[in-house]
Order: C-alpha cells, then sequence, then structure tokens
C-alpha cells in the first residue's frame, strides 16, 4: 500500500516476520549463494523498514515513486515566517550554555515536526504531492535542528 499513513505496530510485525524468514542466522549451514541472497535481503528489509518508519524518509520515498524531485538545499522559496523561525531556534541552540535545560526547544521541535507530519499526511491524501514537496523541505529544517540538538545533549 504506498500511502503515507503507516501504522507502525503492523509496519514493526511485518518487519519482524520478514526478518526472520530471511535473517542471515538462519542460513548458516545454507549453500553460499543462499547465504548471500540472505543478507543481502535482510539488508533490505533493515533500510525499507528505517525509510517507512521515519515520517521524513517515507515521504521522500513516496515522491521519488510518483517521479518528484525532492526539493534542494537551493530551492529556496520557503516563506521569510518560516525561515526566521528556523533562524531563531538555531540562535537558541547556538546560545545554549551547558547545564541549561534544552526541553523548551526539543518540544517545540517536536511539536513542529508533529505538525508538519499531519499536514504531509493531508497533503499525500489529496494527491498534492507539490505541497507534499514543500513541507517535506521544512521537515528537513526540523531534522536538521533535531540532529544539532542531539549533538548538544551528547556530553562532551
Amino acid at each position: 500500500d504506498r500511502s503515507f499513513r503507516v501504522d507502525a505496530q503492523e509496519l514493526q510485525r511485518r518487519f519482524r516476520s520478514l526478518q526472520r524468514a530471511t535473517h542471515p542466522d538462519r542460513f548458516g549451514q545454507r549453500p553460499p549463494k543462499e547465504q548471500c541472497y540472505s543478507e543481502q535481503h535482510s539488508s533490505l528489509i533493515n533500510k525499507a523498514y528505517q525509510t517507512l518508519l521515519n515520517p521524513l524518509s517515507r515521504g521522500l520515498y513516496l515522491l521519488e515513486l510518483n517521479g518528484v524531485e525532492p526539493a534542494q538545499e537551493t530551492d529556496c522559496d520557503a516563506d521569510s515566517e518560516f525561515l526566521t523561525e528556523i533562524m531563531d531556534i538555531n540562535e537558541k541552540l547556538a546560545e545554549h550554555k551547558k547545564g541549561d535545560t534544552l526541553e523548551e526547544i526539543e518540544t517545540l521541535i517536536k511539536v513542529k515536526q508533529e505538525e508538519l507530519t499531519k499536514e504531509v499526511t493531508a497533503a499525500f491524501e489529496r494527491d498534492d504531492l507539490q505541497e507534499a514537496k514543500k513541507l517535506l523541505a521544512k521537515m528537513k529544517y526540523f531534522a536538521n535542528l533535531e540532529d544539532k540538538l542531539k549533538n548538544k545533549k551528547i556530553p562532551s
């Protein structure tokens, strides 16, 4: 089913089922050709699961399946209000001192990601791939902020 909407529990159940069937440990005593097949398919199943589990990668994959190129960093048609919001969050992260709480920024990023995920879901459901593309570009910005936040939380 090519849908942006995913039942995470069903996805995990199918992932585990496929992994059990193809896991390399099950093919240890089999001919080398079957062992290789098992390793390749197990790897593909892992990659597919990770792609479908994450809303951003899932959306980008759906665009690709529909022949739509994802927005590039140079496609800067993002509105100035959005870019200002991203810059503000970046500044808060840059100014963050050790010991300060990052929970406020973390919550803000999480809420924005959830809002964008809902909007992307709606865009895909009405088959508006160009709108989905724009929203996914915004999700990329928040994913980058999320990565910066994780790096701030790792003690150096």
